[in-house]
């Protein structure tokens, strides 16, 4: 399973476990018991408060199994017939025992714990389900999104992929990092729409940028490429949603001879740098139609060069970051943050701003959010050199 922090993946990948119920619902049916137990003695012989332990199978249904849900229902109704006589506790006499009412009153029991184990069944099957979809989604996108190197020659990167659905961890926000004899080339992207389509696309985008990365000279004809094949891709599937599988995207490269970047925007939200003392967007004002759509201009790829110096810091991201709202519908203000956390390492800003976005909406975030950054340090090997 993916870390959601650093879009990383363990070493050791667990089969699918069903999710543990919180430990207030596992412990339910036993406070409840307990309040019945204590208002039972408190209450006149004619209010037989016992009657209330109907409702504990229902209770166990919802945090145990089968067996512990059956468990419950014969404690209950043994318990019943305990304070249906006993003239020490409950003040009743023997013969209450099987007076009609509490007859009717252990029947009753039995039939919502037959009903409650069969609740708990249909409820671990479908959590079992659930596990399983949530498996195959996190294997996928382990397929999907490999894990960024934490080091590439001179230039220390880190990952981060939240996703908002809670059932699956797999959407179309994507993000790529590849040494070619060009420099280190980067790619972050964020596809139109959700589903299978858009992980279709995603899949598309990154198989044609890790094979053109290596082949083509310079941005524009690597971002052409990428758009080549992503439309013939579409052609390929069809669909009258064929026009509408648009992707934007930044594409990065860091050459290995000089401290400047050079970055090619598709439609994407700008790049972030981070310099001691500094914080600004990286935009020039000339983006590119988005991935799929370049077709409709003439030259629509421009390069914008930018300094980058030992310390400096890029941060790529997808438009769920600055798209984060919080109660009052505010947008998350990504550039202030950045100004008020000072210079981080890589990890740890990326780190602080996966808990900062939790934080900021309170835990419900409207869009899956990537996000990559790479720092180049001060002294290092050649950035061609081998990935650790």
């Amino acid at each position: 399973m993916k870390d959601e922090r650093t879009g990383r993946e363990p070493e050791d990948a667990a089969a699918p476990r069903l999710p543990a119920p919180p430990l207030w619902l596992r412990w339910l049916p036993v406070l409840y018991v307990a309040a019945v137990l204590l208002l039972e003695p408190a209450t006149p012989v004619d209010w037989p408060v016992s009657f209330a332990l109907i409702s504990v199978p229902v209770l166990a249904a919802f945090a145990h199994g089968p067996v512990g849900v059956a468990a419950a229902t014969v404690f209950s109704v043994v318990l019943e017939g305990v304070l249906a006589g006993t003239p020490c506790c409950a003040g009743r006499s023997v013969g209450y025992l099987w007076d009609r009412h509490y007859v009717a009153s252990y029947i009753c029991t039995a039939l919502v714990g037959g009903l409650g184990t069969i609740l708990a069944a249909h409820r671990i099957r479908r959590e079992r389900t659930l596990a399983d979809v949530r498996f195959v989604a996190e294997t996928a996108q382990r397929v999907l999104l490999r894990p960024v190197p934490h080091r590439i020659g001179n230039l220390r990167l880190e990952s981060l992929y939240l996703s908002a659905s809670a059932e699956a961890r797999i959407g179309g926000d994507l993000y790529e990092a590849v040494p070619t004899r060009f420099g280190v080339r980067l790619l972050i992207g964020d596809v139109r729409g959700k589903g299978l389509l858009a992980v279709e696309t995603a899949a598309t985008l990154l198989g044609a940028f890790r094979e053109a990365a290596y082949d083509e000279p310079d941005l524009p004809a690597l971002a052409g490429r990428a758009d080549t094949s992503m439309n013939r891709r579409a052609t390929q599937l069809g669909g009258t949603e064929t026009g509408e599988r648009f992707v934007t995207a930044v594409f990065a490269e860091i050459p290995a001879d000089g401290h400047i970047v050079r970055i090619v925007n598709c439609g994407h939200p700008p790049p972030i740098s981070l310099r001691a003392g500094e914080v600004c967007e990286l935009d020039s004002g000339r983006p590119a139609p988005p991935l799929t759509l370049g077709k409709l201009v003439a030259d629509p790829y421009h390069v914008d060069e930018y300094p980058f110096r030992p310390g400096d810091q890029l941060l790529l991201y997808t438009d769920g970051v600055t798209e984060t709202r919080d109660a009052t519908g505010t947008f998350y203000p990504l550039l202030q943050r950045l100004r008020a956390w000072g210079p981080l390492p890589p990890k740890d800003l990326l780190e602080r701003l996966h808990d900062d976005l939790l934080a900021y909406s309170h835990n419900r975030t409207q869009d899956d959010t990537a996000a990559l950054a790479v720092c180049l340090a001060p002294e290092a090997p050649s950035a061609t050199s081998p990935a650790e």
